[in-house]
């Protein structure tokens, strides 16, 4: 199996598949295994990729390339043995692991959502419904009723995977009783409007099981009585698109979609639409808007879409890893999902991991893991540090905890009391390299440009709080600055028209909470403790260390590096714009920040 998710084939697997076809044909082998080089979905594993998995052995190789190929081909397939510079080493132990479940990237997850995902090929709807796709949709129609789906999707307790984790079952709920009140249609829509930085679970899922989410619209509409569906698709995720658009035609051509599913009487079919780029239309009024054809802006909610949403009437929208749950829950029982997770927060959650961690990827944890053994069991750790600084979790909106709340519980209530959020499962991960002053910083220019500009609070709101902090990354402001901020920050959590603008503030605020003495180091002392605010920070090269070798000087962009050949050079701080180029191309540790 050879991984064909996005970070794969932008690393090269569709040639690697090509050059282990070439290398099994011209080493002769029987030919009818050539067909079995299977192309997959996303494996996760996404630092490590290419990726390709033996089966029925289970033999990971990571990084592969196609000149590994004839080497995987004689030493494997041929011979039986593993090529051990391509299986994954542990960077604690330096082990070299066979098997992909015994890596503790794969073994420490807990694999219910995307337990296709690297298994299947998602372009082929044969595979889907040998690993028993369509299954629960065949059990929904032909055994329950709507309202007994919509009472397993409450009583398995689901919540919304794509922000403030409302339960999936409620809304549903609301939208029925509109459409009793009022009538007319009801519509369902799948959110994959995924535009956190860093983030890429809705992608991932779409990519490489989109039967799942289908399976999970279908019958979702088949609860709530609709018969017309929208995935709402990021414009920047053309590979979910036309898998999704695949999916949907080997659906419809097996009776799966369209008029009178399975022969039960039910009309269900969807469109893909679109998204317009805009952050803020993953926010369901806004992206109702941009459905509609107007400005991506959201809208007070007086009236919950689920009552009038898309053109008036009744509108369900969840996001695509809450779609992915809903064939579990009716295809196993609210009972076994309930053995996921805690009571408050039932199930697993996907995540993206990244930044300054050994094992970087997407991940699947049961809600309530400590937030610890997510970095450290699951990432691998930090690289070359014992601890990691913060794990900023939910997105840009999120909140950075610091390693004293390295217990926190993974789940919707404990990350919120913790001052930060789920969100729609982006974590990254941060060691004493990066200021969060800058981190703040970054987060607010982000959701600055992103906001709509429809309310005053968001709109002034997030500039002036950027103002304040970009003043303290050049070692401007008063102590009293600190106390402003804060203050704005809560006016806006309090007078923000959308979740977008309620949420900004949130980097903000956990990062005076926990680390307030850095914002102080900034405005008093004038210094950046992480060395990276480039107005507080200085380049100088030790002349014990340095071995005049002009690696540094070659690399500086302003010519601002001078020496003799193997001899000490210096740096000419007027000159010197601090853009890491020296530092970066040091090999002898000798350029020094200060």
């Amino acid at each position: 199996m050879v991984c064909h998710g996005t970070g794969c084939l932008a690393n090269g697997s569709v040639e690697v598949a090509s050059a282990l076809r070439a290398s099994i044909s011209q080493a002769g082998l029987d030919v009818s295994v050539i067909p079995d080089i299977k192309t997959t979905g996303c494996h996760g594993f996404c630092s490590r990729g290419p990726l390709v998995i033996l089966q029925p052995s289970g033999i990971f190789y990571q990084r592969v390339q196609p000149a590994d190929c004839p080497e995987i081909v004689k030493t494997t397939l041929q011979e039986g043995k593993p090529v051990d510079r391509l299986l994954y080493q542990d960077p604690k132990t330096g082990e070299h692991i066979v098997h992909n479940e015994e890596i503790p990237f794969y073994k420490n997850q807990t694999r219910i959502v995307m337990h296709n995902i690297g298994k299947i090929d998602p372009t082929d709807i044969r595979d889907t419904i040998m690993a028993g796709g369509y299954e629960a949709l065949a059990k929904a129609l032909y055994t329950m009723k709507p309202g007994e789906v919509v009472e397993a999707i409450v009583k398995a307790g689901l919540r919304g995977r794509g922000g403030a984790g409302f339960p999936t079952g409620i809304k549903w709920k609301s939208a029925i009783s509109a459409v009793e009140k009022k009538g007319g249609p009801v519509y369902i829509v799948a959110n994959g409007d995924e535009g956190d930085p860093g983030a890429f679970m809705d992608r991932t899922l779409m990519e490489g099981d989109p039967h799942a989410v289908l399976e999970g619209l279908i019958i979702g509409a088949y609860a709530i009585g609709a018969h017309q569906g929208y995935m709402y698709v990021r414009e920047e995720y053309p590979l979910a698109r036309k898998h999704l658009a695949i999916a949907m035609e080997e659906a419809r051509a097996l009776g799966l979609l369209g008029k009178d599913i399975l022969g039960s009487g039910f009309d269900f079919d969807v469109l893909i639409v679109r998204g317009a780029g805009a952050f803020v239309c993953g926010e369901e009024t806004a992206l109702i808007h941009s459905l509609e054809g107007t400005a991506g802006e959201a809208t007070p909610k007086y009236v919950f879409p689920a009552e009038a949403g898309l053109w008036g009437k009744p509108t369900i929208i969840n996001n695509i890893e809450t779609f992915c749950n809903v064939p579990l829950i009716i295809g196993k029982g609210p009972d076994w999902y309930t053995g996921f997770g805690v009571p408050s927060s039932t199930g697993t959650k996907v995540f993206s991991l990244v930044g300054k961690i050994n094992n970087i990827g997407l991940v699947e944890i049961p809600m309530g893991m400590p937030l610890i053994d997510l970095v450290e069991k699951i990432g691998g750790g930090v690289p070359g540090r014992d601890r990691f600084k913060a794990v900023q979790t939910g997105g840009p909106s999120g909140g950075c905890l610091p390693y004293a709340l390295r217990d926190t519980p993974v789940d919707f209530d404990s990350l919120s009391k913790a001052g930060s959020m789920m969100g729609s499962g982006g974590m990254i991960v941060m060691d004493d390299g990066d200021c969060v002053v800058d981190v703040a910083r970054y987060f607010l220019s982000f959701l600055m440009d992103e906001s709509c500009g429809k309310c005053l609070p968001c709109r002034l709101g997030l500039k002036s709080m950027y103002q304040f902090l970009d003043r303290f990354s050049r070692g401007e402001g008063a102590m009293e600055d600190i106390e402003d901020l804060n203050s704005l920050a809560k006016a806006i959590q309090d007078g923000a028209l959308c979740a977008l603008g309620g949420t900004a503030p949130n980097p903000v605020l956990t990062t005076l909470r926990h680390f307030r003495d850095e914002y102080q180091a900034h405005i008093l002392d004038h210094k950046c403790p992480a060395g990276v605010c480039k107005a507080l920070i200085t380049y100088r090269i030790d002349p014990e260390a340095c071995t005049g070798c002009g690696l540094c000087a070659r690399s500086c962009p302003q010519n601002c590096i001078t020496g003799e050949k193997k001899k000490p050079h210096r740096i000419d701080e007027a000159s010197c714009i601090r853009c890491g180029m020296c530092l970066d191309s040091c090999k002898f540790d000798a350029v020094k920040v200060a």
